[in-house]
């Protein structure tokens, strides 16, 4: 039920990515992980449109570790800052970290590929789907809203297209 991916820049790296929904604990995860006590990016999945999108992310925050230039102090931290649209940090985990209320959430760990992960999931209190399934738990008019999709836009692409376009140019723009 869970993904797990190589990253092609950094073979030695995997990404797993693990989704939840009736998630009744989502305040004592947020806390244990801004007390770092999970290691992984706890993402509400509503603003995201495929694991493609978290994939992308994950990539430009382990080559920004890599490589001395992450903007935020921890890999997790950098890889829901790459998910939005803004340089704003603080917006940044409004809108893509998970909230007290929240009742789904993708877990996200980067990892040495013969690296046995920590188990988050047994931390969550909640069903665990198929990580294909976040389009279901998506909210098209917010993202819409968050990345200033126009109606143009989305004739000659899809809305991942869009997202993750936005989300590769913004340290350029």
């Amino acid at each position: 039920m869970h993904l797990t991916q190589k990253l092609e820049l950094f073979p030695d790296q995997r990404v797993t990515q693990t989704l939840f929904k009736e998630v009744k604990n989502a305040a004592e995860l947020r806390q244990s992980a801004v007390e770092g006590k999970i290691n992984g990016a706890l993402i509400n999945p509503t603003m995201l449109v495929d694991p493609f999108q978290v994939m992308v992310a994950a990539n430009k925050a382990v080559h920004f570790q890599k490589t001395g230039k992450m903007k935020t102090r921890s890999l997790y931290s950098e890889i829901i800052f790459n998910l939005s649209p803004t340089n704003n940090i603080s917006e940044a985990f409004k809108r893509f970290g998970i909230s007290d209320a929240d009742d789904s959430v993708m877990i996200v760990v980067v990892h040495d590929k013969n690296e046995t992960q920590q188990d988050i999931a047994a931390k969550v209190d909640g069903r665990q789907v198929p990580v294909e399934d976040v389009s279901s738990l998506s909210d098209p008019a917010k993202i819409k809203k968050l990345y200033k999709i126009t109606p143009q836009e989305e004739k000659c692409g899809t809305l991942l297209d869009a997202v993750v376009c936005r989300m590769a140019t913004k340290d350029v723009m």
